[in-house]
């Protein structure tokens, strides 16, 4: 399948939010649960590291992937197709005479990573002839021969393909059944098993899990031609097939009567009401350009906290050396100094890739550093960015945040957003408190289309299910909603965040950067939150 037909299949053709373009050699499932040697994979390294510093390196890190991937995609009644994906190679980086150099190989074997790591130095060298200054590398500590593993409860790549395809068709029966004219849905499962070891002692064995269960739901009206859908509302998170058992304890009913969920997906109940919701959509009345107060529920604020604070606060957008997908950032280095006010005084942002049930949870990031959480806004001022191990030094610190990340072994790791999220309320307040105080507002839920410009600071987004409220009340649905910010005026119109029983991760599955460009996997956390005065528009509007 093309990544054309990807994206038409998911609903995800959005600047920066993309499907990988390749998902390795095809094999069968059954392949999909076999693990590479430890054993091995530490031979290797070890001969990687020998023949890079005998070629003259000063440094040395080998990364040893096995990455697996599997998509099953459904339509109507229909599988559409299956695949089961799998790339496996060395990654080996160096530093020598002070400038990088890297090689990658498929070849497994000693002589195949020792002709890699001496390839991967004398580009190094070559490198050196025309850099300006050597890289300054943060120190990390080894930490000898370590493990992290995802704590999945089910690994998803051990569920037959049968029994997945049964879970799809189900879905989209129910969605049929409750007035749906069409139905796409798919489930997508990644294992990456990564082995990382470098010259500063670390060898450190992982299995990272993801797994996301998107689709899309259409109603057609047949005797206008109008239709309207509604995406599910999973969020794809770091966990193991258990994400889809529905537990009811995971479940939360708005006070606009959408069901929302946690680390819990029940995906026929959704499907059902997201036929409903297209229905309603169809009747909805189309809302009036103007200033509202906006209530935005963590599956939409996800994005806008992706968009228009994860983005601009990663340092080498910030410094310039990243413009792919959607430009650098506002957010220059003086802000920092100056304590910025990007938010009001309620918003506390913070990077954490140790968060559980996450998508970027790891325990050390693709430069063998430990993962941790950092603070990025504390009340509202600009305190930090996202650094890594060449970048630290230009913010004065001695160590990496430890968000480096390459999407293959075939891909040299650079700088990647962390899990970025906004801190729930630090007052007792829940979304019904939340609501009562709005006198003409809108609820938002889900995530819609968007842009934003290049520098991050004007943006516009949408939703996918719009409710007004008028004297703390929701009243009807609306449609043709999108508003428009610009980031730190809308941050600064933060108004109220319900406390941190509400608090929900939400994310990108498929987050595109660099050139050639990479994918990585992101989530963003929040609780309930109210932005006052937001300037919403009508999407539907003529203007000519």
């Amino acid at each position: 399948m093309q990544r054309r037909e990807f994206l038409a299949l998911t609903g995800l053709a959005a600047g920066g939010l993309l499907l990988p373009s390749f998902f390795g050699n095809a094999i069968a499932a059954e392949q999909l649960l076999i693990p590479l040697d430890p054993a091995l994979k530490k031979r290797l390294a070890d001969e990687a590291m020998g023949a890079a510093r005998a070629a003259g390196a000063s440094y040395c890190d080998v990364r040893i992937g096995r990455y697996l991937r599997q998509a099953v995609m459904t339509r109507e009644n229909k599988v559409q197709g299956v695949m089961n994906g799998e790339s496996t190679g060395v990654g080996i980086r160096v530093i020598a005479n002070g400038a990088w150099g890297f090689a990658a190989t498929n070849t497994l074997t000693a002589d195949g990573v020792a002709k890699a790591a001496r390839q991967a130095t004398a580009i190094a060298k070559a490198n050196a002839k025309i850099q300006s200054a050597p890289v300054q590398l943060a120190k990390a500590p080894g930490y000898g021969e370590v493990s992290w593993r995802t704590p999945i409860v089910k690994n998803a790549m051990e569920v037959p393909v049968k029994d997945k395809a049964d879970l799809l068709l189900g879905v989209n029966a129910a969605a049929m059944a409750a007035g749906a004219s069409f139905v796409n849905s798919t489930l997508f499962a990644i294992n990456e098993q990564k082995y990382f070891a470098s010259t500063d002692g670390s060898y450190i064995d992982q299995d990272v899990h993801r797994i996301w269960a998107p689709m899309s739901v259409t109603v057609i009206d047949k005797a206008s031609g109008k239709f309207r859908s509604r995406s599910g509302l999973s969020s794809p998170m770091g966990m193991g097939f258990e994400y889809l058992d529905g537990n009811a304890a995971d479940k939360t009913v708005l006070p606009n009567g959408v069901t929302v969920y946690g680390k819990s997906y029940d995906m026929r109940e959704d499907a059902i009401a997201a036929a409903r919701h297209a229905q309603e959509k169809l009747k909805a009345a189309s809302v009036k350009p103007g200033k509202y107060d906006l209530v935005l529920d963590p599956s939409h604020t996800w994005l806008t906290i992706h968009e228009a604070v994860g983005h601009p606060l990663e340092l080498d957008r910030v410094l310039g050396y990243e413009a792919n997908y959607a430009g650098t950032s506002f957010a220059t280095l003086e802000k920092r100094e100056q304590r910025f006010q990007y938010g009001s005084e309620l918003v506390d942002i913070f990077a954490d890739k140790t968060q559980p049930g996450s998508l970027g949870a790891v325990g050390f990031d693709d430069e063998g550093v430990k993962c941790k959480r950092w603070d990025l806004i504390q009340a509202g001022k600009l305190v930090d960015y996202q650094t890594i191990r060449d970048q630290a030094h230009i913010l004065g610190k001695t160590e990496s945040d430890g968000c480096c990340y390459a999407d293959s072994w075939s891909s040299v790791q650079f700088q990647r957003m962390a899990n970025v999220s906004l801190a729930p309320g630090r007052q007792k307040l829940s979304v019904d408190d939340l609501v009562k105080d709005v006198e003409n507002g809108i609820y938002i839920v889900g995530d819609g289309s968007f842009s934003i410009d290049q520098q991050r600071y004007n943006a516009q987004f949408g939703g996918q299910l719009f409710y007004e409220i008028k004297d703390g009340r929701v009243t009807r649905p609306l449609e043709d909603v999108a508003y428009q910010i610009r980031t730190p005026e809308f941050w600064n119109a933060c108004a109220a965040i319900a406390d941190e029983r509400d608090y929900r991760l939400g994310g990108s599955f498929f987050d595109g950067k660099g050139q050639p460009g990479q994918v990585s996997a992101v989530s963003h956390g929040s609780s309930t939150a109210r932005f006052n005065g937001i300037n919403v528009i009508n999407t539907a509007r003529n203007l000519g």
